[in-house]
């Protein structure tokens, strides 16, 4: 479907709709952020997508945003708009269907400085926030254990302070009803400063990966309780390679599933494993869509065991001026939703699906099944109906 295809998006899934807002793509060379006053919906169950409009404070077009879904809200923080990195926080009801943006200022604490490709965990009543890559003044740059200067970006005189560029570890809090701000003070060994890494959270456990230029990849774990960091040591080998842009999804209750990326040497990737947070290790999962490679994507837990991805871009572009090699996504952006299953399906949800793709034999038996029954199936059979090529879920 038109305007779709997208990468650097921000998607949420609840219930049977998997929400996309924002992200950008690339026309005749340049990047263009879509709208903020839009989003689109895709129902699960059907297959089928709607759009609507959204008002409101809107926020400004964003790139390299991060979003995050509690309590029905969908809240988005930071990212670049037209002038730089920001630190402004907005907020939209996702269930009143009216689709109104609030802009949230901070009545308690201070906000992170400005930065882009950070990360969130929704826990409680709560955003955790963690890394990114932004600015600060020479005055809040106290502690390199915790920002990592970019060399590639001298510091830059503003009115009276240096400003540098560069990478953070930083844990940010945010609680949305009384509106506040806290730092906590961690504890343990905490990761590097990092960013266009991926978390997921489990429990009352965070986790972060990658976004390092190492062979292979890292994970730790935050501890939202304690605040106590731990650097996991992988029990086996062999491990996924280093990257950037990927996803990491919880696909039940105890294991996470990691899904494409760009690696350290510019490769976009199309593996996928899983990691068990009980043992400690990385297992390497089959799956069906080996040939679609995907960086910039988005990535939910769906219902039995799926992890639902959605856009992103297939290749990267490696441009090189007389400075610097500069990388940007070429014009190559997804518009499809991918499906990965990761447990076997409840025997219920296999009669579904089987009803749905032989629509033509058992159309007229349908009518006799009690209504509810019939709604979920009609579904279905709109669902395989719209396909050509019927898609398969990814069975590992």
């Amino acid at each position: 479907m038109a305007g779709l295809a997208r990468s650097d998006h921000v998607a949420v899934l609840t219930r049977s709709t998997l929400y996309v807002w924002g992200g950008c793509q690339y026309v005749d060379g340049e990047e263009l952020t879509l709208p903020s006053d839009e989003i689109w919906l895709y129902d699960m169950e059907s297959g089928l997508w709607a759009h609507r409009g959204m008002g409101g404070e809107v926020p400004p077009h964003l790139s390299q945003t991060c979003g995050s879904f509690l309590q029905g809200m969908l809240y988005v923080f930071g990212g670049c708009d037209g002038r730089g990195p920001t630190n402004q926080m907005y907020c939209v009801d996702l269930q009143d269907e009216k689709y109104t943006w609030r802009k949230m200022g901070a009545r308690a604490g201070a906000p992170p400085s400005p930065r882009d490709r950070h990360s969130c965990w929704a826990y409680t009543d709560r955003l955790i926030y963690f890394g990114g890559y932004g600015c600060k003044t020479a005055s809040e740059v106290n502690d390199f254990k915790s920002f990592t200067v970019d060399e590639a970006s001298w510091p830059t005189a503003g009115d009276v302070l240096f400003r540098f560029w560069g990478w953070n570890n930083e844990v940010h809090v945010f609680e949305p009803d009384s509106a506040t701000w806290t730092e906590p003070r961690t504890q343990g060994q905490p990761p590097e400063p990092r960013s266009s890494h991926a978390s997921a959270c489990l429990d009352s456990r965070g986790y972060i990966c990658g976004g390092l230029e190492r062979q292979t990849i890292d994970i730790h774990c935050l501890d939202l309780v304690t605040w106590t960091w731990t650097h996991i040591d992988p029990v086996s080998v062999p491990l996924p390679m280093g990257r950037s842009l990927h996803t990491l999804t919880p696909s039940s209750p105890s294991t996470l599933f990691l899904f494409g990326g760009l690696s350290t040497s510019g490769q976009v990737l199309s593996d996928g494993w899983e990691f068990d947070t009980v043992k400690g290790d990385w297992r390497q999962r089959q799956h069906l869509h080996t040939d679609k490679p995907r960086l910039w994507h988005s990535a939910a837990q769906g219902k039995d065991g799926e992890v639902v991805v959605f856009g992103g871009s297939r290749d990267y572009v490696l441009v090189t001026d007389s400075v610097m090699v500069l990388r940007s996504p070429s014009q190559s952006h997804c518009d499809d939703v991918l499906v990965f299953q990761t447990q076997p399906y409840s025997l219920s949800r296999l009669c579904e699906d089987c009803i749905g793709k032989h629509v033509c034999a058992l159309e007229e038996q349908v009518l006799n099944l009690p209504a509810r029954i019939q709604l979920t199936l009609q579904k279905r059979m709109t669902y395989f109906r719209t396909r050509v090529k019927p898609e398969q879920s990814s069975v590992m």
